[in-house]
């Protein structure tokens, strides 16, 4: 039988679709939010149980750990909980950036901690799903700090698998890279220019997509997941074309506004 799934900003957007996804799988799910009734929310939908969670308390996660293993061994771990700001970097105030790091990074940093320690003296095969982006890989104009958080999951994730695997710990961390998603995380921003290349793809990606993936990965070894994939070997050629890659930039913020306007 399943045991427990914990995740993280599980009040919306991923973090609810994947919950509904683990408990349909039959995990046991604790849903945990820093809005304490969005995550309650959560938990009555999927019959789980909520707690009221900042990502950027270790102590808390430790606390989320303990309350998972109740409901059973902990078998999966989300880390999804993200914020992200689209102003220049130089313009957003010392606190927004430092939000941004704290809970894109170390969240996923004190998440994936708890979970290995909860997870370590378990008998199962267990699972830790970071959600990165897209933005992971690529310089991305306009959201120097969001990316540069997401390009650091990236790095941790495939760290710490490095790190189980010297271990013989049997865990397996995956990192999904989703492209832009039809979030409210995405429609906060929906007035902002440097918004728009989050619109440069053929179409938003819809939350039921990304979910549907992410939990998939539960039955693969696989590292790094891009949705969609076409996309990925596109952000990373541009990565890899250095100054003249950034240089697209202003033509994708401009297909992107178009794209977004008709979208209405």
């Amino acid at each position: 039988m399943p045991g427990a799934a914990v995740v993280t900003g599980a009040g919306r957007g991923f973090g609810r679709a994947i919950a509904v996804r683990l408990a349909a799988r039959g995990h046991s799910v604790l849903a945990t939010d820093v809005d304490a009734a969005a995550a309650a929310a959560t938990a009555e939908l999927v019959g789980g149980r909520a707690m009221e969670l900042d990502v950027r308390d270790p102590d808390a996660h430790r606390a989320a750990a303990t309350a998972a293993g109740e409901l059973g061994p902990l078998e999966v771990w989300v880390n999804n909980a993200g914020v992200m700001r689209t102003v220049k970097c130089w313009e957003q105030p010392d606190d927004e950036v430092r939000l941004e790091c704290e809970v894109n990074l170390l969240g996923v940093i004190w998440g994936s901690r708890a979970a290995v320690d909860a997870m370590r003296a378990g008998p199962r095969d267990a699972h830790i799903i970071n959600i990165a982006s897209m933005s992971a890989l690529q310089p991305v104009p306009g959201l120097a700090v969001y990316a540069a958080t997401k390009h650091a999951v990236l790095g941790f994730s495939g760290s710490l698998q490095g790190d189980l695997l010297d271990a013989g710990l049997p865990i397996t961390v995956h990192a999904i890279c989703p492209d832009g998603a039809d979030t409210q995380l995405v429609r906060e921003h929906d007035d902002e220019p440097e918004a728009a290349i989050i619109w440069s793809g053929r179409r938003l990606l819809t939350v039921d997509e990304v979910a549907d993936q992410a939990v998939a990965l539960l039955d693969s070894r696989k590292l790094v997941h891009v949705v969609p994939r076409w996309r990925g070997w596109g952000a990373r050629a541009n990565a890899m074309a250095g100054r003249a890659g950034l240089r697209t930039a202003p033509l994708l913020r401009r297909v992107g506004e178009r794209r977004r306007a008709r979208a209405g």
